[in-house]
């Protein structure tokens, strides 16, 4: 993330964005800008409880730095995978990390004692890209993030679309191949279980079959298919099909400006994005064509989101007090 010279009454967010691996950390200022980034591990072998109290102590950390180097921390924003009850800061599911029903939120605030906000990941990400990234000015925006699932946030005037159950936004699961492989919900033919990356990898490891010698990443499919490799070159046709076919649904259902891809399979830059673009453009009838974009803000996205939803959340209790 960059940096930035703090002056000593500058207010921060205390932001960390949790994944299963690790947690990305940072204190944020309200313009968008880390002056401190820091990478924790999640461990989430040890359980939900050694997690969410590892949370704690990190964020915990991060105030205490900030106000050491004359900062002021005003709010915490977390942002974790999963389902999200946002309004009652419920992190209600998430198998990465193994939460059932955690109330972060109270958590935090409880510790701490700053006005928290819970988040879920994409939702955060997708807000950070429409604010400060490559959605920034549209109104509009489709963030979709591609890693080893596939899920989105739809971003109105920089605010996400939590939906009725903390849910919304699951497009990996729009249904695209019915006769394809089963998808980790249960149900066959998934886009997640058709083009995210892990199923990309599978994909080719299953077509190769005994001629696989280890297996092979997606941005390695999206190398090989590059140089006119068959096998490769047919997988990743099918990936950008099957893409295609899941974002004109998306346009189809919110008609943005923009969407942006993010992820690990975004990575592949223009090896997915031109001939993208192109089956996107194939299945445009009546529905406006969106700008399709790489995320800018990388693996910054998620703990600037995370930021920006508690700075909200501080507005938002500020403007309420004033009424």
């Amino acid at each position: 993330m960059s940096g930035g010279d703090a002056a000593p009454t500058d207010p921060v967010v205390v932001a960390l964005d949790v994944g299963g691996t690790g947690m990305k950390c940072a204190l944020v200022r309200p313009d968008g800008v880390a002056v401190r980034t820091e990478r924790h591990p999640t461990d989430a072998a040890r359980g939900p409880a050694a997690v969410a109290a590892t949370i704690l102590d990190v964020a915990e950390g991060l105030a205490d730095k900030a106000r050491a180097d004359g900062l002021t921390p005003i709010a915490v924003g977390i942002a974790v995978p999963g389902v999200v009850d946002e309004a009652r800061g419920v992190a209600v599911w998430s198998a990465n990390v193994g939460f059932r029903d955690v109330p972060l939120r109270d958590l935090a605030v409880r510790r701490l004692g700053l006005p928290t906000a819970l988040g879920h990941d994409v939702r955060v990400g997708g807000l950070a890209e429409a604010r400060l990234g490559a959605g920034r000015g549209t109104g509009h925006v489709l963030f979709v993030a591609i890693g080893t699932g596939i899920a989105a946030a739809h971003v109105v005037d920089g605010h996400a679309a939590v939906g009725a159950h903390g849910a919304a936004g699951e497009i990996g699961h729009i249904l695209v191949r019915p006769d394809g492989p089963r998808c980790g919900c249960g149900r066959p033919g998934c886009l997640e279980a058709v083009a995210s990356a892990a199923a990309v990898g599978r994909r080719y490891a299953e077509l190769a079959g005994e001629a696989a010698d280890a297996p092979v990443s997606a941005a390695e499919v999206a190398e090989r298919a590059a140089t006119g490799e068959p096998l490769a070159s047919q997988v990743w046709q099918e990936t950008v099909e099957a893409l295609a076919d899941g974002l004109a649904s998306g346009q189809a259902l919110f008609d943005v400006a923009t969407i942006v891809l993010g992820g690990g399979l975004a990575q592949a830059g223009d090896l997915l994005l031109t001939p993208l673009r192109a089956a996107l453009h194939e299945r445009m009838t009546f529905h406006r064509e969106p700008q399709l974009v790489a995320a800018a803000l990388g693996d910054e996205a998620g703990c600037l989101g995370a930021a920006l939803l508690a700075m909200d959340a501080v507005r938002g209790h500020d403007h309420q007090e004033k009424r």
